[in-house]
């Protein structure tokens, strides 16, 4: 089922015949694909060692590929940047064999998704999680400052986008408790200037192993954003007492700490209604998210 109107479609087939045909050097390496719960782009595996990312949402050829090449270069900022391992650019690829936009290679992380191997109780992963957003917070904006439509910016311009959600999701939540708590939080004043941010730590992108942190994904968001951002990973990823870990390594003090539950409010409310029939995990993980959320209200 698609989750977008418009939505590309990439076969096995079509993958097999861009990667082989473009990049000679990978035809003989098997091509597989990955189905996580991502949804800005198709995966394939190629090989041991590499993936090819298609993605989803149709778009012009020169948009698209200055955005391939924007996460190419944001790939590169990080890389040495963080102790857990991120994918690196392979290459980008061209239009053909029926998919009519531009396409990337980057190298294979290995690992299993947060969604897949819950480490929500995990002292290790909390201390864990901490340290990279501490770790990206640390490089040098070199003078940049958020410029998106997206989450990272004024959480004020999401009002229509919540009222969207809010209007879907009559019959899957309690609007009227959300729409209260949105209410308080979409006031919250910010009082420290933009750092660097992962900007979508949802458990999709998030690889662990025994507990701990052993791989980021989807990295071309890195960028400039609200401090904030990052902290929605704290009720993404982690139960309560492991969110007070969180917390306490990063330092946050209460202002901070509920922008970034205002951030987790915006994005979970979305993916419920948004892809509950098209893709049942993120449906799930932005319900639980919200009854993190919920529950922690309870209790202020």
């Amino acid at each position: 089922m698609a989750m977008h109107e418009g939505q590309l479609f990439v076969t096995a087939e079509m993958a097999r015949d861009l990667v082989g045909g473009q990049f000679p050097e990978y035809a003989g390496l098997p091509i597989s694909p990955i189905h996580p719960e991502g949804t800005v782009n198709a995966i394939f595996r190629i090989g041991a060692q590499l993936a090819a990312r298609f993605p989803l949402q149709p778009n012009d050829v020169d948009t698209t590929r200055r955005w391939l090449q924007t996460e190419a270069n944001a790939a590169r900022e990080l890389l040495g940047r963080t102790r857990v391992p991120v994918p690196e650019p392979v290459a980008i690829g061209e239009p053909g064999a029926g998919y009519p936009m531009p396409w990337s290679i980057q190298t294979w992380v290995p690992g299993t998704t947060a969604n897949e191997a819950d480490a929500s109780t995990s002292d290790h992963f909390a201390h864990d999680l901490a340290e990279f957003i501490q770790q990206v917070r640390a490089i040098d904006v070199c003078g940049r400052t958020f410029t998106g439509n997206g989450r990272g910016g004024d959480l004020r311009s999401h009002d229509r986008w919540m009222e969207t959600c809010f209007t879907e999701s009559t019959h899957l939540v309690d609007v009227p408790r959300l729409r209260r708590i949105w209410t308080r939080l979409r006031q919250l004043p910010r009082n420290s200037p933009d750092v660097m941010t992962h900007g979508d730590l949802i458990p999709g992108n998030v690889l662990v192993s025994e507990g701990r942190l052993t791989g980021i994904l989807d990295i071309g968001g890195l960028g400039p954003a609200d401090p904030a951002l990052d902290l929605v990973g704290a009720w993404h990823l982690l139960d309560t007492d492991r969110r007070q870990l969180l917390r306490d390594d990063l330092r946050c003090d209460e202002l901070e700490w509920e922008r970034g539950k205002a951030w987790a409010v915006e994005q979970a409310l979305g993916a419920i209604w948004y892809y509950i029939e098209s893709n049942p995990p993120m449906s799930h993980m932005g319900r639980r998210t919200l009854e993190r959320i919920l529950a922690d209200e309870s209790k202020a």
